[in-house]
């Protein structure tokens, strides 16, 4: 069993030490994991706010005057543009009251941000630029009373936050990941569609349904016909990553109804690689599939214990997008009834997990990525912190 640290998950530890056995007598976790609200705040607290977690594209604070809030765990977040071209994140907290600045899911352009409450205003960097009526109040200090900074980097395109500020390095974090997502350069993609769904399932039931095709020749049919379900490869883990690949069949060129791509390879990939789609998941939040002719992403935000968004994006090299008669139809129409099967079956799998008859099950060789996945879990819970892998 893990080391218990000060801080454990709310949980008992004997069913989470099922979790973290060896691959092959290892179980899934159990049922206070998907369905409890006080592990489920536990989570938001240890793994979204102490890890680095996807905030979205640059490209949607892209433009000089961008700004726009989210939500990271119990967090509310702000993204800047300055006017420098830099980009900023802040707690969504205004210094004076403490009024969001911002509603959660909005976007805004503007030269500076404005406190819809007192009408406080800040500049696109943080800096306080005016606070009426406060000139002659002994205790204010404009300089010290900007927006309060968040830890922000970019990778591949994407915005990564860490609100407590004491992970490890954002590359510590991706890892090899890094390297395998190269080929396909997801930095010079951009967002050609979007979709949006809530799902009544637990975000852990959605990750873990991600990283396993045990279950496709029941509820995928359409998949089954254009990629073997038994097939692909795993890495080895380093860093804050998991997953691997899956072969294409022999008549498919992408994953489509039909298995016709109606665009154009990535540039950068190989012959090998075009016979390939990748599912990668970066720790908490970013599921990334990799496919020969765009990238497919899921960004997962935790609402409840038994209820997540997820933004799913597809990306597309911007030549592409501009060509007359492009249309991404053929992969998101393809997706989004992937999607609504996966999330018809999570959400059975919700109301399972919250029986009283459920009981842990074990894990089959054909569930390496979700036994990777629930036993890091299981082993943060006892230790009371998430750590990426570290190779050998």
């Amino acid at each position: 069993m893990a080391t218990i640290t000060s801080n454990p998950a709310p949980i008992t530890p004997e069913d989470v030490a099922r979790s973290t056995a060896e691959f092959g007598n290892s179980f899934t976790l159990p049922g206070e994991a998907y369905r409890s609200a006080e592990v489920f705040a536990w989570e938001l607290e240890h793994f979204f706010e102490r890890g680095w977690v996807c905030a979205g594209r640059e490209e949607e604070a892209a433009r000089p005057g961008d700004f726009r809030a989210i939500r990271l765990g119990r967090e509310g977040i702000l993204l800047s543009r300055d006017s420098d071209d830099r980009l900023h994140a802040f707690f969504n907290v205004c210094r004076h009251r403490g009024h969001e600045l911002l509603e959660p899911g909005a976007c805004a352009n503007a030269r500076a941000i404005r406190c819809p409450y007192h009408g406080w205003v800040y500049e696109l960097d943080g800096r306080l630029k005016t606070a009426a009526r406060f000139g002659e109040v002994a205790c204010f200090d404009p300089a010290g009373t900007g927006l309060v900074p968040v830890r922000a980097q970019t990778w591949h395109g994407w915005i990564f936050v860490n609100a407590d500020g004491q992970a490890p390095p954002l590359d510590a974090w991706t890892g090899d990941l890094t390297r395998l997502l190269a080929a396909h350069a997801p930095g010079e993609l951009r967002i050609a569609a979007r979709s949006s769904y809530e799902v009544a399932a637990n975000w852990k039931i959605l990750t873990e349904n991600y990283h396993e095709c045990y279950h496709c020749p029941q509820i995928h049919p359409q998949l089954c016909r254009v990629s073997p379900p038994d097939s692909g490869l795993n890495p080895p883990q380093n860093g804050a990553w998991l997953g691997g690949s899956m072969e294409l069949a022999e008549h498919a060129q992408t994953m489509s109804l039909d298995g016709v791509r109606h665009g154009e390879y990535l540039p950068g990939l190989d012959a090998g690689q075009r016979r390939l789609v990748y599912y990668f998941g970066l720790f908490p939040n970013m599921l990334i599939s990799p496919h020969p002719d765009f990238v497919l992403t899921h960004r997962l935000e935790p609402l409840a214990p038994d209820r997540t968004r997820v933004e799913c994006n597809w990306l597309f090299p911007p030549k592409e997008i501009a060509c007359e008669g492009f249309s991404p139809a053929y992969a998101v129409d393809f997706w989004d009834m992937t999607n609504r099967q996966d999330w018809r079956a999570c959400e059975s799998v919700q109301r399972g997990v919250s029986s009283a008859g459920y009981r842990q099950g074990p894990l089959s060789e054909r569930e390496e990525m979700v036994y990777r996945f629930v036993s890091h879990v299981a082993r943060s819970y006892l230790t009371g912190r998430y750590e990426p892998v570290v190779a050998a």
